[in-house]
């Protein structure tokens, strides 16, 4: 596998494919227009994206990079901070906002119990300790949707929340934390060609 990682590694042609690995919102809402101008500009490389929480092992080679909300710990990884993605409570426009105090009779839409140690959830637990859970989901673009049919409050990017016609904004007295955004690829891919040039691409669009 490693003599495979270091030959694969030493390929400087644009063709071929690169296999990446992010969450589906981040490769819905970020990655795809980037994936569409490195397309335009290396027709002959093509983009698998996987999207899916696991994390795909970049030492077996299931993915060429990924994108994670957690440095990455593997030994004999390339990595870097990406980005700061921000967080915002939304509810449809014409229901009221949960009154101060502890979230009883309050609905929210949150993550799936295999994510209960995220942060977000973690925070909103904390705020609204009484809050009703009427629907959990791993994808935060059902989140979106649920909200703005009227089920409840929900924690979403503000890239996608601020966008959502008929849903606010609410305060709840404090901001919800933030999502950082890690890269890291495997050390003997660094110089595959198709892949420093889609990484350079990535850090000239995302990188905050």
């Amino acid at each position: 596998m490693a003599f495979q990682r270091r030959l694969a590694g030493q390929d400087k042609h644009f063709d071929g494919m690169l296999r990446i690995a992010s969450s589906d919102w981040f490769g819905a809402h970020l990655l795809a227009p980037v994936l569409a101008e490195f397309a335009a500009a290396q027709p002959r490389v093509v983009v698998e994206l996987l999207t899916s929480p696991r994390n795909y092992s970049l030492s077996r080679r299931e993915a060429d990079m990924a994108f994670r909300i957690r440095p990455f710990a593997e030994p004999d990884l390339v990595s870097r901070r990406l980005m700061s993605i921000s967080y915002g409570v939304y509810l449809r426009s014409d229901m009221k906002p949960p009154r101060a105090g502890d979230g009883a009779g309050t609905r929210v839409i949150t993550m799936d119990t295999a994510s209960g140690a995220m942060p977000d959830v973690v925070w909103l637990k904390r705020i609204l300790p009484k809050a009703q859970v009427v629907s959990r989901s791993s994808n935060r673009d059902v989140h979106a949707r649920l909200c703005a049919d009227g089920v409840g409050i929900a924690l979403l990017p503000t890239l996608t929340g601020d966008a959502l016609a008929g849903v606010d904004r609410i305060d709840l007295g404090e901001d919800p934390p933030g999502c950082e955004v890690w890269v890291g690829y495997h050390r003997d891919q660094r110089r595959l060609a198709r892949l420093r040039a889609l990484l350079d691409l990535v850090i000239a669009r995302l990188a905050n």
